[in-house]
């Protein structure tokens, strides 16, 4: 009933190596705050900001130009409107807008929405301001980024966390620069390394909590594999060389722009194909040379597009067809200038060379210089590419030109052996090969999509006492929310309670929420709307909302109970029979917010949050999936801590011992 299998247990706990104890979280609630920065003013910073700024004490930073005080003038007193994928509208204002970098000594994340080419700036410029403890996230990092920032902070870096991410969150523009935005789409999942790795937790939580439901922030093993899968750092060099290069163009100006992505021929995909076998060789050779290394997310192109756009691809047979039949890349074409009789010229100083050509190509060929991996191809395009954006990083076949410090190659930091990038790495071979040898083998997995979808997701809150009203206040903020109560006729006074106003939540961050739920119901047919059902009803009734859901639930559906108290999943998996098996089952130990409701059916205020807290999921391989979906709801307090099982939840019960006992 427990679903605790005894040999399964045996295998996990000898597969497993020691951990340093850790002490369960605290029970108290406290006021929890915390002050993100959002970096850049461009699309993505201004839907991180819109999306931030409405739980937490956000302030917008940019360092280029004028275009904090242009952001700051533009919105003046007003509140920044936000429309997500999910049809719900966030109005919420930025603590502040600036170009002062002082301000991240207030900081406890700091996420880069900006350029690859201006994270050395903005590294810099906020270095002596830091906090130790302070998690800095680059959306996308791009190849090199946790060396980058090594080299910028120097000696506090030891003391930060560094998270790399793949690409961005969500497809998104401003509709109104300055004042709205919208996303189109967000990522079902999305790759991110963290240095050092012993800190993934502790960052998951707080990005997951920042970003919400979705995208689900999955583990690359370390940033060297997120710098090795950059595909700008191939794709936009070599397609551009594979055009543009003076075996394939005469230099005369052409009637209409090239396709970009669907133009390439067996040329350019000859080009890129040994652009990225010498990636892959470069991933091999730091493999061997530091035995347990996982570099499986540094892939070849061919695999990415697999990866990425499965399904989408009419013809996935070769790198050249996935990107000639990918639907996303229709009438792209290469960046091009208009010049006399309506003809085009190429713009060979586009940022497909001056940009990813010093933050992707020439990580790329710094690292294999270190390692002697022979790099025909990328020594071809660089040699081309250099010239055409005027820089010097390579001579003679070495990356040692005049320009090599205006690069992400490991030589601009002074690194030129492998013992000097594994220790500015942060990648200590002995612990490595320690822990590759005490884990078991997982079933692999895929990376995630790189397509942006319409991620609806709508969960079913259970109760109307203190607790519910405020996490429906919470949640229907950014998803479809459904309110629930069996008890008598509870959901038709808060219905009526509420009419036509939105509900009000003072967070303890000191931030109000507007929201309102999609429905406030007695009716559990709503059951088979939802990707979630959180209860936050007494124990006793735990059992009347599992069977009354029963007939309805869909697979997969997490169903989460704040708190389980004794024998929750046991009870769970009794009323749902034969159904449960296709569930997951999630017990907290107990509630995360001390709260009340300040005008019944209205309004509510969270006193405080816990800082973190104890779950345990059942099936416990599902523990990842409803990690992500809780910390996500919750936002970044509290941190949800993983308990091994349900049973220890239950035996943890003080309610079962101290009550009856007195």
């Amino acid at each position: 009933a427990s679903k605790i299998d005894k040999a399964a247990v045996a295998a996990e706990a000898a597969s497993k190596k020691p951990k340093e104890e850790q002490k369960p979280p605290a029970e108290s609630e406290e006021k929890n705050p915390f002050t993100v920065l959002v970096c850049g003013g461009g699309n993505a910073a201004q839907v991180a900001t819109g999306m931030f700024s409405a739980r937490y004490n956000t302030i917008a930073v940019s360092l280029y130009a004028d275009e904090a005080a242009k952001w700051k003038a533009a919105l003046g007193e007003d509140d920044f409107e936000l429309t997500l994928d999910t049809g719900k509208v966030i109005k919420s204002k930025p603590d502040d807008i600036t170009n002062d970098p002082s301000c991240a000594a207030k900081a406890d994340a700091i996420i880069l929405a900006v350029p690859s080419f201006a994270h050395g700036q903005y590294f810099e410029a906020f270095a002596p301001y830091m906090k130790p403890g302070c998690l800095v996230a680059c959306m996308p990092a791009r190849s090199g980024g946790d060396i980058l920032f090594a080299s910028k902070l120097g000696e506090k870096a030891k003391d930060m966390i560094f998270m790399g991410f793949e690409t961005l969150p969500w497809a998104c523009r401003f509709t109104e620069w300055g004042r709205k935005a919208v996303c189109l789409g967000t990522k079902g999942s999305i790759l991110a390394a963290v240095t050092p790795p012993t800190k993934f937790p502790q960052a998951f939580a707080i990005l997951q909590g920042c970003v919400g439901v979705f995208p689900h922030v999955v583990e690359s093993p370390n940033n060297l594999g997120i710098s090795l899968r950059n595909p700008g750092a191939q794709i936009h060099p070599g397609v551009m060389f594979g055009r543009w290069c003076p075996e394939k163009w005469d230099g005369a100006s052409l009637p209409e722009k090239p396709l970009f992505y669907q133009g390439v021929d067996e040329f350019s995909e000859g080009v890129l194909n040994g652009l990225t076998n010498e990636v892959q060789a470069i991933a091999r050779k730091m493999e061997e040379m530091v035995p347990g290394l996982d570099l499986r997310d540094g892939c070849t192109l061919h695999q990415w597009y697999l990866d990425s756009y499965a399904g989408q691809m009419t013809d996935d047979s070769s790198l050249r067809m996935c990107m000639n039949t990918n639907p996303g890349y229709r009438g792209l074409t290469h960046p091009c200038k208009d010049v006399e009789d309506g003809k085009f010229m190429p713009d060979l100083r586009y940022r497909y060379l001056t940009e990813d050509v010093p933050t992707g190509m020439c990580f790329n060929k710094g690292l294999g210089e270190i390692l002697g991996v022979p790099m025909p191809m990328t020594d071809k395009v660089l040699t081309w590419a250099q010239e055409c954006i005027g820089m010097n990083f390579m001579v003679d076949g070495k990356m040692c030109g005049s320009d090599i410090g205006k690069t992400r190659a490991p030589q601009a930091t002074g690194i030129i052996t492998l013992d000097d990038f594994l220790k500015a790495s942060k990648i200590d071979k002995a612990a490595v090969a320690a822990e590759a040898a005490s884990k078991k083998p997982k079933e692999e997995q895929k990376p995630p999509a790189e397509s942006e979808e319409k991620n609806p997701f709508t969960v079913l809150v259970c109760g109307g006492g203190n607790a519910a009203q405020v996490a429906t206040g919470m949640f229907s903020a950014r998803y479809n929310t459904i309110a629930v109560s069996l008890y008598a006729d509870e959901a038709a006074k808060w219905k009526a309670a509420l009419g036509e106003d939105d509900f009000e939540l003072t967070l303890d961050t000191g931030k109000v929420i507007k929201s309102k739920p999609d429905d406030i119901t007695n009716d559990p047919s709503c059951a088979a709307k939802a990707d979630a059902i959180i209860l936050a009803v007494p124990s006793f009734a735990h059992g009347q909302y599992f069977e009354a859901f029963a007939p309805y639930m869909k697979p997969g559906c997490l169903v989460a109970c704040m708190p389980a108290r004794s024998g929750g999943d046991i009870l769970f998996a009794s009323k749902l029979g034969e159904k449960a098996k296709d569930m997951i089952f999630m017990g907290f130990e107990t509630l995360p917010w001390a709260c009340r409701f300040t005008e019944w059916g209205r309004k509510a205020v969270c006193l405080g949050t816990k800082g973190s807290i104890l779950a345990a999921v059942t099936p416990p391989a599902k523990f990842p999936q409803a990690f992500a979906l809780m910390q996500g709801m919750l936002g970044v307090f509290p941190a949800v801590t993983e308990s091994p099982n349900n049973l220890g939840i239950s035996l943890r019960n003080p309610g079962a011992q101290i009550h009856p006992g007195v």
